[in-house]
């Protein structure tokens, strides 16, 4: 048995929020110069690991999405899957560093590339600054086993921002209220039925004519579905609590915005989740995530929303759509943080990959992934390299319910072991 799980677990230990991660950092660069590797560190802190002059190069993101109360992280194990009290657990992308610790504590001939602020729109990536020698690339942040990643969306963030004039609210004022929903992967769960907390407020809000908002406050994260929405409101007409909507009375005579309508209009109207379905691949095809919304109680509203797509053309729509819907309802708005499709291709390194996978677990299959990884961002900079992707199982990522299964960490890594002798 490898000490995999027992390095996992003291990389939970250890801080490391998208933002936040040097300390992870500088231990992963201790770790590898006293097991006698060469380091180097670029301006965006990537970590580049090596020993000798091999072909292969195994890549991931150090930094987790941070929920509930994370960075701080109790794991715990139930029939086989490691979970986290009351947090994100950071197995996405911290069970494949767990794996390369393994591989440079036996000495082995590789590169290593680990790369920082993944999860917040891919940054590491994007400011790569190394020479990196290698023919192959394998990633290790796909998420169920027993397949072999050959192609990835693309995606953007889009931001749309107005401010409100205030006047003078009726009636009575009430906080409503969705909160504790499942959340989820903006990616690769968008097409689970997970219910968006954002989506409910307004659906809520509209349906009971809410006219005089005075505040919102909803969503966690850009690529997490929003667990939960808060709206301060005021209404001449009583409201109720209604399935996962609570309501409760406030003592407070807040001011509310003039224009309250028009914002609880396109809240209710936009469409999240999938907006089109690739058949061939059994994916989303494009999809938006309505992730944050906060509309403060000076009268300025900022929404935030994260949208992907399988390749570029279908993404450049979906952003034109997007900025053309907020616009017409008053915003202003703008894209950043925008990352390429890996388009699918099959290679012989991901048929190597797919044989290795068919040998450990029997069954194998070639997909592409409704997320964004790290291989269509350097397949941009280094187009002679080729690239595949794998990873054990982890349900739930980006959010409280995150979980990996044990046994398929241990599987993974003979897979991985395995692509590595071949090569």
């Amino acid at each position: 048995m490898s000490k995999i799980i027992d390095y996992f677990t003291q990389i939970t230990q250890i801080p490391h929020c998208s933002k936040e991660a040097d300390r992870l950092m500088e231990f992963l660069v201790g770790f590898a110069k006293e097991r006698g590797y060469e380091v180097e560190v670029d301006a965006a802190k990537n970590i580049h690991i090596f020993k000798g002059r091999p072909k292969l190069c195994l890549q991931a993101h150090y930094d987790m999405v941070c929920m509930g109360k994370a960075p701080q992280i109790e794991t715990v194990v139930e029939e086989g899957w490691m979970k986290a009290k009351g947090s994100s657990l950071g197995a996405d992308n911290g069970m494949a560093i767990a794996m390369m610790m393994q591989l440079m504590d036996e000495g082995r001939v590789l590169g290593f590339l680990l790369t920082s602020d993944e999860e917040i729109g891919l940054i590491g990536a994007n400011a790569l600054a190394f020479d990196l020698p290698y023919a192959y690339m394998l990633n290790l942040d796909s998420e169920d086993e027993a397949e072999v990643y050959i192609g990835c969306a693309g995606g953007a963030d889009i931001t749309a921002h107005r401010s409100f004039d205030l006047i003078e609210g009726d009636g009575v004022c009430y906080e409503i209220a969705v909160k504790g929903l499942p959340g989820g992967h903006s990616g690769v769960d968008i097409d689970k039925n997970i219910p968006n907390a954002i989506a409910l407020l307004a659906e809520y809000l509209d349906a009971n004519e809410v006219e005089q908002v005075a505040a919102i406050y909803a969503g966690e994260r850009r690529n997490a579905i929003p667990a939960n929405a808060v709206a301060v409101v005021r209404s001449a007409e009583p409201l109720e609590s209604d399935g996962e909507v609570t309501v409760r009375v406030l003592n407070e005579s807040p001011l509310v915005y003039a224009k309250s309508a028009q914002l609880i209009e396109a809240l209710h109207r936009f469409k999240t989740g999938v907006r089109e379905s690739n058949e061939s691949l059994g994916i989303p095809h494009t999809s938006i995530n309505l992730a944050i919304v906060t509309a403060d109680e000076k009268g300025d509203v900022t929404i935030e929303t994260s949208a992907r797509a399988m390749d570029m053309d279908a993404l450049e729509d979906l952003i034109a759509d997007t900025l053309n819907f907020f616009e017409d309802y008053g915003f202003e708005c703008h894209t950043e943080d925008k990352y390429p499709a890996w388009k699918p291709e099959v290679t012989d390194f991901t048929e190597l990959v797919n044989e290795q996978m068919q040998k450990v677990f029997g069954h194998s299959k070639l997909m592409a992934i409704h997320a964004g990884l790290e291989c269509g961002v350097i397949a941009q900079k280094y187009t002679k390299m080729k690239f595949a992707s794998i990873g054990p199982t982890i349900r739930y990522p980006h959010s409280t319910r995150e979980m990996v299964n044990l046994a398929s960490v241990e599987k993974t890594f003979e897979v991985l072991n395995k692509v590595i002798q071949s090569i």
